[in-house]
């Protein structure tokens, strides 16, 4: 009985959990003493089987042992997963990079961009194929795409409030092809851009328009 008590407290380290389960012992052992003591009064050397009551609490609490242990174990589980994710959202935040799944292959994706840009009338400057460079030097490497694309139209205003952006425009979208075959679209948030150059809120639309374009060529 002790040990199942202190198996218990274990499983539910708090103090009410603990006084509720030690007054249960408490009080069934304080009614089994008397017992005990007449039986080795009249010489009896052997005792009662274990009452039905003592196995009923005996079995209640092993199963309430084993379900607390499960609980504990799936909250543990579920925090740390929960973890794992908060790593990963401050980690692409940090770096500005946004990255955005696609429901097509690389070429796909990258035909589709392109046929948003050209409606749109916005200049794509270079399709850089890595992977297709990669493979004339005698290297192996996943599909990627780099699209440069942009309007000096929006683009020179940004230019002119914040010189130094102009080492991050064109605007880029790189779509690649991940381990497990995934195709991603990444590109930089408009909102880091803003606040890595200073840019004035009133222009940030004028590179917000990325993130349209990525999210329409992923979902169609």
């Amino acid at each position: 009985m002790l040990l199942l008590y202190s198996l218990m407290v274990y499983l539910c380290g708090s103090a009410l959990c603990s006084s509720q389960f030690g007054v249960m012992v408490n009080v069934y052992s304080g009614w089994l003493h008397p017992r005990l003591v007449r039986e080795l009064d009249r010489g009896e050397t052997s005792h009662s089987s274990p009452s039905t009551i003592a196995v009923g609490i005996a079995f209640f609490l092993a199963l309430f042992g084993l379900a607390m242990a499960i609980y504990l174990i799936s909250i543990r589980s579920s925090a740390s997963s929960g973890s794992s994710e908060e790593i990963s959202m401050t980690s692409t935040t940090n770096n500005g990079i946004v990255d955005l799944p696609s429901n097509h292959s690389v070429e796909q994706t990258v035909e589709k961009l392109k046929s948003i840009l050209q409606a749109k009338g916005i200049t794509l400057f270079a399709l850089i194929d890595h992977s297709g460079e990669a493979e004339k030097v005698g290297l192996k490497m996943r599909p990627t795409r780099l699209l440069i694309f942009g309007s000096p139209k929006g683009g020179t205003p940004v230019m002119l409030a914040a010189p130094s952006i102009a080492i991050d425009l064109p605007l880029k979208i790189l779509v690649w092809e991940d381990g497990q075959r995934k195709v991603w679209i990444s590109y930089n948030s408009s909102i880091y851009l803003k606040e890595r150059h200073g840019l004035p809120q009133d222009l940030l639309q004028n590179i917000s328009g990325v993130e349209t374009l990525a999210a329409k060529a992923a979902a169609e």
